[in-house]
């Protein structure tokens, strides 16, 4: 992982559901080893899925290649004319850690709103640790 990447893992997806809204599917999936979970919120017509499919997840502070920050250009701006890591994924996402919860045993919780679409990491605190209440990117491909 990069300095700007917080948390990156591939997932295996066990269960999609697109009942509640139109377009968008609730994704759920472990990793290899099984010690992390995850819930997301996604366009499906964007970014059609199947389970059983293998996705990798990264969730970072900055699309900048060299880690540099944002913050003075604003998500909107970034990408414009420079390759970015958003370049090698097939969906990206900008919003906000919110809120984190203790889990079972040495387990925490993460949730992460994109405009309403929704992330939920659960894993071991060693490797969710990097991740703190701040506005982040989430970058997924196949």
């Amino acid at each position: 992982m990069g300095d700007s990447q917080l948390y990156s893992d591939s997932f295996t997806i066990t269960d999609i559901n697109s009942q509640k809204y139109d377009r968008v599917s609730r994704l759920k999936g472990n990793t290899e080893n099984g010690d992390t979970e995850f819930t997301l919120d996604i366009h499906s017509e964007i970014f059609p899925t199947i389970i059983g499919e293998r996705i990798t997840l990264v969730v970072a502070s900055t699309l900048s290649l060299d880690g540099t920050k944002d913050d003075s250009r604003g998500w909107r701006g970034v990408g414009r004319g420079e390759q970015t890591m958003a370049d090698d994924f097939d969906y990206v996402c900008h919003g906000r850690l919110y809120r984190f919860e203790e889990g079972d045993d040495d387990n925490i919780k993460v949730y992460i709103s994109f405009g309403g679409l929704l992330l939920y990491l659960q894993g071991p605190y060693r490797r969710l640790t990097p991740l703190k209440v701040d506005y982040v990117y989430l970058l997924v491909k196949k």
